[in-house]
């Protein structure tokens, strides 16, 4: 009998309360709310970090078609396709690309914005991403001006 008894209080010790469990998720809840928007934001500066060294890159891929195509840039026609495809005609001769592997995309899956002859900028071309909104014109922009 001693032992049935002393199996009943072990097992009904085992477990936790329900005010524990709850004290458990506030606690964690608590922690998640000072932690997620910092990652939130850390994820957001990292995308621009990675849109600017993207446009970087683009920049050295556009600087090598124009040394290979005789100093000439990509058109606004052909625009950034221009470094995945070889152009038409004698120009194909010298082209020695792909100079990017794909369709060059920034961070937010947007397409990269190439204008020939450079608007904005003292570099012959602008390149741009149009931010974490997807608005352009706007001053979230990113670009190599």
């Amino acid at each position: 009998m001693f032992m049935n008894r002393k199996m009943r209080d072990d097992s009904s010790r085992s477990g936790m309360t329900l005010i524990e469990v709850l004290l458990v998720v506030a606690i964690l809840l608590v922690i998640a709310g000072a932690v997620v928007p910092r990652l939130v934001n850390r994820q957001e500066q990292a995308n621009i970090d990675a849109t600017r060294i993207s446009l970087k890159g683009l920049e050295q891929a556009l600087k090598l078609y124009a040394i290979d195509q005789d100093g000439q840039y990509p058109g606004r026609a052909d625009g950034l396709a221009a470094l995945m495809t070889p152009p038409n005609g004698n120009a194909a001769d010298f082209w020695r690309g792909p100079y990017c592997e794909e369709q060059p995309l920034d961070p937010w899956r947007r397409e990269f914005t190439y204008v020939f002859p450079a608007v904005n900028s003292n570099k012959p071309f602008d390149l741009s991403s149009s931010g974490p909104d997807g608005v352009p014109g706007n001053d979230d922009d990113i670009n190599n001006w």
